[in-house]
């Protein structure tokens, strides 16, 4: 009689070698690329023409804004520089004043006893020539003080527009094409509200024109510094 038996055949799997093959994993990591790259917001952009539009016209907005922010901060600087040589020139000249008006009492004080009497009775000229003198200074200050303010607020506001627009330039390249065509920058309100409070706040009108209120006190000083000198009292 003869006996059967049974054979049993193992099958060795060849999936896993082939998978592990370096040319089958760097196919895999090439095609996961691709499809990152085809899924990333800025390729969005790219075939959206109107998405791609409205990003090349915010990123020109935004390189104007900061031009215009450069030469107002450029502007700034120069009225500061303004501001401090009319400054200076206005103390020089009261320096310059008081020194000529003490040396003219002295020298009439030299010529005659009644000389003194005299002088004094016209302390009022050269209180009056320094009252005008000091009065122009300070408006050719408060024009300076009111136009570096002016520009002051102006570049506040180009810096809140600008700020806004980069803010909109990111969310374009974050959203891609699910980005809103019809949405714009918009920072009116917040400047609205801020420059009603500097409007109306006494405190920061006055730290505002604090070179123009310290100037009128100093002239106020002077005014009767003539009638010091020349009538000694």
């Amino acid at each position: 009689m003869g006996e059967t038996k049974d054979t049993h055949v193992v099958e060795i799997p060849v999936e896993q070698e082939h998978h592990l093959h370096p040319k089958n994993v760097l196919c895999s990591m090439t095609s996961n690329m691709i499809e990152a790259i085809e899924d990333h917001p800025l390729t969005e952009i790219s075939e959206s023409p109107g998405h791609l539009l409205l990003l090349k016209l915010w990123q020109r907005e935004e390189e104007l804004f900061a031009k215009r922010i450069a030469h107002k901060e450029t502007r700034m600087d120069t009225i500061k520089a303004e501001l401090f040589q009319l400054s200076s020139f206005f103390f020089i000249f009261h320096g310059f004043f008081l020194t000529l008006l003490f040396t003219s009492w002295a020298r009439a004080q030299k010529e005659a006893q009644q000389a003194h009497h005299s002088v004094c009775h016209k302390w009022w000229l050269p209180s009056m020539l320094s009252l005008c003198s000091s009065l122009v200074f300070v408006v050719l200050v408060q024009v300076k003080v009111h136009r570096y303010w002016k520009v002051w607020g102006e570049l506040q506001r180009e810096r809140s527009d600008g700020r806004a627009v980069t803010r909109c330039i990111q969310e374009l390249r974050m959203k891609g094409a699910s980005f809103d065509l019809s949405k714009e920058p918009n920072s009116g309100k917040r400047m609205k509200s801020s420059s009603v409070e500097i409007k109306w706040g006494p405190f920061t009108w006055c730290s505002k024109n604090l070179l123009t209120i310290s100037l009128v006190c100093f002239t106020g000083f002077m005014f009767p510094a003539s009638k010091l000198v020349l009538c000694g009292f």
